[in-house]
């Protein structure tokens, strides 16, 4: 049965459904610390401004030099709409970035783009410093560097609450530990998709953090360093980002089109479905029952990281397509879907 022929179809937009990934509030506007007002500081913040833009939507930290992006480096006002200052601390020029005209300018330059639709990431932090060990927890002062360091580099960022049972669970051991097993226990009342475990380390005048990042069944790790906690969380943060894109961000041009079925539909997951496949165009073709076959442009790897997100399941390759009752057979076979995941 043709999609057109599903009353649900005009209710999409009415249906809201929280899958576990987030849309990332304010991906287009960046604060960047500044001395003073001046027009000199003004525009150096804007130059680095532009290059944290292209860094938080390639994942990509020389993209902003190249030559493709050479005519936004000696102009930037093309892509940007507005400026402004937030008194902070630390005081900041804000810089407001036009969403169309940044795609297309990075499109443009052949740069892949990691849409707003992200991972979410709880954050189980331990800092090391002067004054004793300490577990950042989601209502410290503390957390608001992180935070703000988790939004400069584009990433949705959760904290836990920090209590004695999670303090119990988040020595330094478990946070440098390969095994994820005592922080997925924990994490599991967050709902988040991602786990990141941070060990930060004051000596002198110098940060030094060790993390981990989890994703699915895969997992990455490296260190930072700053001068401060405020810098080595966007060190940290930026490094996870550099991690992430790669594995979300769609290359214009050079993506495979494909057919993509998904079984075990219901009303609210049509609108999730939907929202999870924007980076990948994709465009539903037809309804049989409870599945559906969209049209994507997207690498198979692509597709399932980002589908892992939803915690769908793919369905073996060998397995043949379930037979819809009553379904009638079109004049003409429909062509197969070459990647097929249920609920």
């Amino acid at each position: 049965m043709r999609l057109c022929k599903f009353f649900f179809v005009g209710c999409l937009s009415l249906v809201s459904l929280a899958s576990h990934a987030e849309t990332l509030n304010g991906l287009y506007q960046v604060l960047e610390p500044v001395s003073s007002q001046s027009p000199q500081e003004r525009d150096q913040a804007t130059q680095r401004a532009v290059q944290t833009m292209v860094i938080r939507l390639t994942g990509d930290a020389k993209a902003a030099d190249g030559p493709g992006l050479a005519a936004v480096r000696k102009d930037p006002q093309q892509i940007i709409t507005q400026y402004g200052y937030d008194a902070g601390p630390p005081e900041s020029l804000q810089v407001d970035f036009d969403p169309v005209s940044t795609d297309r300018v990075l499109r443009e330059a052949g740069l892949s783009i990691w849409g707003s639709n992200r991972p979410s990431i709880l954050s189980w932090w331990l800092n090391d410093s002067t004054d004793g060990s300490s577990l950042v927890g989601d209502g410290q002062a503390v957390a608001q560097a992180l935070r703000r360091a988790a939004q400069h580099r584009g990433l949705p960022l959760r904290l836990p609450l920090g209590d004695l049972e999670e303090q119990v669970v988040a020595t330094a051991p478990n946070l440098e530990s390969a095994d994820a097993t005592p922080l997925r226990a924990a994490s599991e009342r967050y709902g988040a998709d991602a786990l990141l475990a941070v060990h930060a380390r004051q000596d002198g005048n110098q940060w030094t953090a060790k993390w981990r990042l989890w994703l699915g069944d895969k997992s990455d790790q490296g260190t930072a360093q700053g001068a401060d906690t405020a810098a080595v969380a966007d060190a940290v943060m930026l490094a996870v980002s550099q991690k992430l894109a790669p594995r979300f961000a769609v290359k214009p041009g050079v993506s495979t089109e494909q057919l993509l079925e998904v079984q075990g539909m219901t009303l609210e997951r049509y609108a999730a479905l939907g929202h999870l496949l924007e980076p990948f165009g994709g465009q539903p073709l037809r309804v049989e029952g409870d599945r559906i076959v969209y049209r994507v442009n997207g690498s198979a790897d692509q597709l399932r990281t980002q589908l892992s997100l939803a915690k769908l399941q793919e369905v073996p390759a060998g397995e043949a397509p379930a037979v819809v009752e009553g379904a009638q057979p079109d004049a003409a076979p429909e062509p197969q879907a070459q990647l097929r995941f249920h609920w």
